[in-house]
This record gives structure tokens, sequence and C-alpha cells, in this order.
């Protein structure tokens, strides 16, 4: 990971904290399967317009859009469903405690499965560290493990696993430019959450959704997903599965620190020691601070 990949992961981090907010905003009016049909459509139709403007061509090879359409159903699809499943029962906290699994199943997955990734002590431990910051940061909604129903936290859980399967996949993708590959799986996306949006979507009317639902139905599609996938494709070719996958431990701070600095929410002891354990984990999986100190022992 070198600093600029870090400053990368960062920013992914707040947007897709940010992308909670719109979402919750954008889905009291609008039913979840639609909201998702939004979210990628839009993106999708973006980014072709971006290839045009940039002069690439969109591929048109079966067996590339083939791959698309996996990575599409394993990153956008499936997960997207999981959750918005699982979150008709347990808490958007819970969720996310379950949501930050996805560095450890994608180690698992990458590292140890498919030997993609290098088994080190530093990169295991770094991941169990943070994971624990993200549980003690949302340590109120842990009570929800013993009251709330198990399929429901299942859900999650294989939202992350998908998530995970997801991030291993896309090594296949490296050799194309993060925009052909973001393009190409938000197409393929929106063409197959499309007929569940069309049954789920009831007696749902655009005409009488708000002015403001919609701007953040935009930003939700341009921002926290079009222009999110670009720096999220471009980390998995740079930087990899795993550390790409960090950033599901970010969006919990992501939206604690938001919460602090823009809606002036105070932080409670749990969640400032929580931020400490999860930067700590951070930084142990970098390596560098464990190589330096190494370096001075010898």
């Amino acid at each position: 990971m070198t600093l600029v990949n870090w400053l990368l992961l960062g920013l992914l981090g707040a947007i897709w904290g940010g992308a909670f907010l719109f979402a919750k905003v954008a889905v009291a009016e609008i039913p979840p399967f639609v909201l998702v049909f939004l979210r990628v459509a839009p993106a999708a139709a973006v980014l072709h317009l971006a290839l045009v403007l940039t002069g690439r061509r969109f591929p048109r090879e079966a067996k590339l859009l083939g791959a698309f359409c996996v990575m599409g159903l394993l990153n956008n699809t499936i997960p997207f469903s999981l959750i918005v499943w699982g979150q008709t029962e347990i808490a958007a906290g819970l969720a996310s405690i379950l949501n930050a699994t996805t560095p450890i199943f994608t180690f698992l997955v990458a590292a140890v499965l498919l030997h993609q990734e290098t088994v080190a002590a530093h990169r295991v431990a770094g991941v169990l560290v943070g994971f624990c910051g993200v549980v003690v940061m949302l340590s109120a909604s842990i009570a929800g493990l013993a009251d709330d129903p198990l399929w429901a936290q299942a859900a999650c859980l294989g939202a992350a696993l998908s998530y995970a399967l997801a991030a291993a996949f896309a090594r296949r993708f490296r050799d194309l430019p993060p925009l052909v590959t973001a393009t190409g799986q938000l197409t393929a996306s929106s063409v197959i959450i499309l007929p569940v949006a069309a049954v789920t979507a009831g007696a749902w009317s655009p005409l009488a959704t708000s002015g403001v639902v919609w701007l953040n139905v935009l930003a939700l599609g341009i921002v926290a997903t079009a222009g999110a996938y670009l720096i999220y494709f471009h980390l998995l070719a740079r930087a990899g599965a795993t550390n790409a996958s960090l950033v599901t431990l970010l969006i919990p701070a992501s939206a604690i620190l938001s919460g602090h600095l823009l809606l002036g929410e105070r932080l409670s002891l749990a969640q400032v020691a929580g931020l400490g354990l999860l930067f700590a984990g951070l930084l142990l999986l970098d390596g560098r601070i464990l190589a330096l100190a190494r370096r001075g022992a010898a």
C-alpha cells in the first residue's frame, strides 16, 4: 500500500460512508429494490458517457460480458439485496458490524483459499484488530446479536462473503482500465436488478417523489457509485483484494466522524477507543511501522 493508495482508500471510505446518508433519505420514499436500480443504472449511464468522451470502446466479447455479469451479481445485486433483506429485521449499526467482516472473508478467500495474496502474520493481526475496533465503535448495537433473527444476520454476513468473492474475482480485470471494468459491472447490475425492481415497485410513482429525495438518488448513483467504483477498481488493481476491502472498516468510522464534524454529534469514549483500534489495525496491515521497528532493533 503506497501513500496514494491509502489516501484513495480514505476517500472511498468517506464517499461510501456518505452513501448511507443518501440512501437513508431516499429509501423513505422509494422501495428498496427500486432504489438499488436507481443507484446502479444512472451510474452505468454516466460511465458509458465517460467511455465515449475518453475515446474508449465498451467490450463486446462474450467471455468478458459474462465476466461482467458475474461481477455485477457478486458486487452489487446479491450483496445489495441481502443487506436490504436483512435490514428489514436488524438495526443499521448491527448490519454495519456484520458488513465490516468483509476484509476477513476477503483475506480467507484471496490469501488462504485461492492463494492470490501472501499470508503474513501482521496482515492477519491487522484485519482482526481493525474488526475489533469496528465492534467497539458500534458496541451499542451488539445487543441485537441475541435479540434479532439469525437469518437476518446471516443475510448480512452473506453480503460480506459476496463482496469478498467479488474482490477475488475482479483480479481478472486487472489489465482493463478501471473505467471499463466499472462500466461493465454496473451495466450488468442494472440489467439484472431491473426485473426485481419492476416486480417490487408496487404503487410507487416517480412524480410523487420529492426533489430532495431525487437529489439524494443522484448523489448515490453518480458520486457514491460511479465515482466510487472507479476508485475501488483502481485500488483492486494496484493494492490487491484484501487491501481494497479495508474500506468496509473505514465506512463506520467515516459515518461516526461525519456525524461529529458536520452534525455536532458527541463522540463517546467507546467510539474514540474503537477508532484507535481501527487505525492500529490499519497500521499493522500496512507493515511499514513493523519494518521500521525491526530495522531499529537491528
